[in-house]
C-alpha cells in the first residue's frame, strides 16, 4: 500500500496552489488591464494605452494555461498517493517555476529580491513561485516524507 502524502503537501498542491493559479487565470482573462498594469516594477511603468488585440489574445491563452495548470495539479495529484506520480508531476512544475521566473527577468534583477517594492503581481509571480518551488524541492528531497 502506498504511504499517504503528508497534510502540508496535500493542502498546498491540491488546494492552495491551484486556487492561486485560478486567481491568475481570472485576472489574465477578465481583468487584463489590471493584470498588465500590475506587471510594473522599478522603471517599468504601466501603460495607459489600450492593449492591442494580440496582447489580449495572449492573455487569454495565458489564462487558459493557468487553468490547465490548476486542473492538472489538483486532479492528477488528488487521484493518487503514488509518490512516483507526485514526483513526476512536481518535477515538471518545478521546471515551469524556473521558466516562470525567467519571464520576470525583463523587469530587472531587483524583481527577484527587492521584496519591499513588490506589488500584488510581484508577490504572486515571484514570491509565491518561490514558495511553490521551495515546497516542490522539499517534497522531491523527501523532507517530511
Amino acid at each position: 500500500m502506498a504511504a499517504a502524502i503528508p497534510l502540508w503537501y496535500r493542502l498546498f498542491f491540491l488546494y492552495i496552489e491551484p486556487l492561486s493559479a485560478l486567481a491568475g487565470a481570472y485576472y489574465a482573462a477578465f481583468r487584463p488591464e489590471d493584470y498588465l498594469a500590475d506587471l510594473s516594477f522599478g522603471d517599468l511603468k504601466p501603460s495607459t494605452a489600450p492593449a492591442p488585440t494580440q496582447t489580449n489574445m495572449a492573455l487569454l491563452q495565458l489564462a487558459n494555461l493557468y487553468l490547465l495548470f490548476a486542473l492538472n495539479e489538483h486532479f492528477v495529484l488528488s487521484s493518487t498517493t503514488s509518490r512516483v506520480t507526485w514526483r513526476r508531476l512536481l518535477v515538471g512544475l518545478l521546471i515551469a517555476d524556473f521558466g516562470h521566473l525567467v519571464t520576470m527577468a525583463p523587469a530587472g534583477s531587483g524583481i527577484f529580491w527587492r521584496v519591499w517594492e513588490w506589488n500584488a503581481m510581484a508577490w504572486g509571480s515571484v514570491g509565491f513561485v518561490y514558495a511553490g518551488a521551495t515546497t516542490r524541492m522539499c517534497f522531491l528531497a523527501g523532507v517530511g516524507l
